[in-house]
């Protein structure tokens, strides 16, 4: 049986908040599938080492998270507009947060948005992130 409306957004909320706190990396690799797992953030590959490029199954689960935290630190990460599709196993939400980019110390504001598709067991299986790659770019350059 596929997965309610309700045990979807459960699931969403969850990963969310998960990130939000800033939880250890077990607990946000703790949402995603054991196996059959795709991320994708969106952007070209020149500007960021995480952008425009699949990272599939757990050692890419790992290392995408892994390159994120090499680059950037947030705060203030919070989630709304939440949409479930029941019968596509699919959830977008809208997220906003402060990044900063480690490397030069520049920060931004930045509103993105999160597709997210799920198993029958309500874990994550793709994660696609639409963000301000631009400013994340220019972070990298210092030229915010």
């Amino acid at each position: 049986m596929s997965p309610s409306k309700a045990s979807l957004l459960s699931a969403t909320t969850s990963f969310c908040h998960s990130l939000s706190a800033q939880s250890p990396p077990s607990t946000i690799l703790s949402h995603f599938s054991s196996s059959d797992i795709l991320i994708y953030e969106h952007g070209l590959p020149q500007l960021a080492p995480f952008l425009g490029r699949e990272f599939k199954g757990p050692s890419g689960l790992k290392e995408y998270f892994h390159l994120l935290s090499k680059h950037l630190a947030y705060k203030d990460m919070h989630f709304s507009n939440y949409f479930a599709d029941p019968e596509a196993l699919k959830v977008s939400v809208r997220g906003e947060a402060t990044f900063t980019w480690l490397s030069t110390n520049q920060s931004w504001g930045e509103v993105f948005t999160y597709v997210l598709e799920f198993d029958n067991d309500n874990k994550l299986t793709k994660y696609e992130i639409w963000a301000d790659s631009g400013a994340a770019y220019l972070a990298s350059q210092g030229l915010l």
